[in-house]
C-alpha cells in the first residue's frame, strides 16, 4: 500500500518529506507486526531487546550502562525496562564482585525461555521476504545507513 493511501493526502512538501512520513510510518508498522509477538509472552519490546542483549553476553554479566548503549529504542529508562524484568523473574541483579557500586546483571533460564519461544517469530524475515528481494533488501539498508550519514 502506498504512503498516499496510508495517509489519505498526495500533499507532500517535497519527495523528502514524503520518505521521512514513509520511514516513519515503515517502522511504527513492523514494531507494530513484532510487538504482537512479543504481547504473547507479556513482555514489551525494550524488555524483548534487553532480554536479546544480556543473551548475547554468553554468561557474562552486563551493566546498566552497557546495556544502554546497545539499546535500539536510547530513550527506554533502561533502570526501570531491568527492574520489571527482575519482578518477572527473567533477568537477576546483583552487586558486582570487582566493582561494589556496580551492579550485574545476567539474563535468567526463564528469560532464555522466553528468547527461545520467540527467535524464530521475531524475524521480520517473514514480512519482507514476501515482499522484498534480498537485492531490494541490501539497497534499503544502504539508503537507510545513507541518511543516518
Amino acid at each position: 500500500m502506498k504512503i498516499e493511501e496510508v495517509l489519505l493526502t498526495n500533499n507532500f512538501d517535497s519527495e523528502y518529506h514524503k520518505a521521512s512520513l514513509n520511514v516513519i510510518y515503515t517502522s511504527n508498522y513492523i514494531q507494530g507486526l513484532l510487538k504482537k509477538k512479543t504481547d504473547k509472552e507479556k513482555i514489551t519490546l525494550q524488555q524483548y531487546n534487553v532480554l536479546r542483549i544480556l543473551r548475547g553476553q554468553k554468561s557474562k554479566p552486563a551493566t546498566v550502562n552497557l546495556v544502554k548503549e546497545r539499546l535500539l529504542d536510547r530513550m527506554s529508562d533502561v533502570s526501570r525496562i531491568i527492574d520489571r524484568l527482575v519482578q518477572k523473574k527473567l533477568v537477576s541483579r546483583c552487586t558486582s564482585n570487582k566493582d561494589r557500586r556496580a551492579v550485574d546483571i545476567f539474563i535468567t533460564p526463564e528469560g532464555l525461555n522466553i528468547l527461545a519461544k520467540l527467535d524464530k517469530e521475531m524475524t521480520i524475515n517473514a514480512v519482507l521476504e514476501k515482499k522484498l528481494s534480498d537485492e531490494e533488501c541490501r539497497r534499503l539498508n544502504e539508503l537507510l545507513d545513507k541518511m543516518r550519514g
